[in-house]
């Protein structure tokens, strides 16, 4: 959009300009991108925008509106500028310097929730290690009532950003934000029956060349693997086989599947299993322990 003008126009013309706008800019769903924008400034669903497309826009808006398409323009990453994300059946709350959730990483959650059953009363104790904004521990805490959620980081703001969305999803009952590294935070003692992770696995000399969302704003931190994207996960795959009683599940990088499963077995996991995302890539492996 050559950013809205200040004389009052509709709110449809508003939403094609800003589809050009975002579209010029590499954005790859400008469309739709510009009516999240849009429904987020006005506060009504996107539905509705199309319900009331004669409607003249008032000056404040449009100023409002523009600053956050600049933003987007940037390739700031949309949840950190509307503040929300959807993630599996559940809605976060988000902020900058914190891992925007990916509908990939869904699949690490359909991956431990097939070994869950839903209609198990017993606690079962799952580590989210790296929880980010605590997606999939909350995604999984939400589906699975039986569950009792560690959510590991070690940066504050995915920490604060996951209590934030604890308090909003109502399951402050069963989930301990905790914040350090791996499972260190986790009294010795405490039980862990599965660990789950997104860890870092992108190789470092990658993160550049991705797209500006992930290689100019997201948290590094959360991105760089190592050489070969692999450093964090092995010193994980070791400290699981220490702790977890029934096993572990990763997310992985395109082409990590082997070498992480090759990982899995010389710390002695067994019946390692693989899952596809929806492109067909392998996105998680584990492996249980034995007995």
């Amino acid at each position: 959009m050559s950013p809205p003008q200040d004389t009052p126009i509709r709110l449809v013309d508003v939403l094609t300009r800003t589809e050009v706008w975002l579209r010029r800019r590499g954005i790859t769903a400008p469309r739709l991108e510009a009516e999240l924008l849009l429904s987020h400034v006005l506060a009504m669903p996107r539905l509705q925008l199309y319900l009331t497309h004669d409607r003249p826009m008032a000056p404040e808006e449009l100023q409002v509106l523009r600053l956050l398409v600049a933003r987007r323009g940037d390739r700031e990453p949309l949840s950190w500028i509307t503040g929300s994300r959807g993630f599996h059946a559940i809605d976060l709350l988000m902020e900058p310097d914190v891992l925007d959730p990916r509908p990939d990483t869904e699949t690490l959650v359909e991956a431990l929730l097939s070994h869950l059953p839903a209609d198990d009363t017993a606690s079962i104790y799952v580590a989210d290690v790296g929880c980010g904004s605590g997606a999939v521990g909350l995604a999984i805490a939400s589906a699975r009532p039986a569950t009792r959620i560690y959510a590991v980081d070690r940066a504050e703001a995915p920490l604060r950003v996951t209590r934030r969305n604890v308090a909003a999803l109502g399951l402050a009952d069963r989930v301990a934000v905790l914040g350090g590294d791996l499972l260190d935070p986790i009294p010795v003692g405490r039980p862990i029956d599965w660990v789950v992770s997104n860890p870092p696995y992108i190789p470092s000399g990658e993160i550049d060349a991705l797209m500006p969302e992930v290689s100019r704003h997201e948290p590094r931190v959360a991105l760089d693997g190592g050489a070969d994207g692999l450093s964090v996960i092995r010193r994980l795959i070791v400290a699981a086989a220490a702790r977890a009683a029934a096993g572990l599940l990763l997310e992985v990088g395109a082409g990590q599947a082997r070498p992480v499963c090759d990982l899995l077995k010389r710390s002695q996991f067994v019946e390692i299993e693989r899952h596809t995302d929806l492109s067909g890539v392998v996105r998680v492996v584990g492996g249980k322990r034995p007995g």
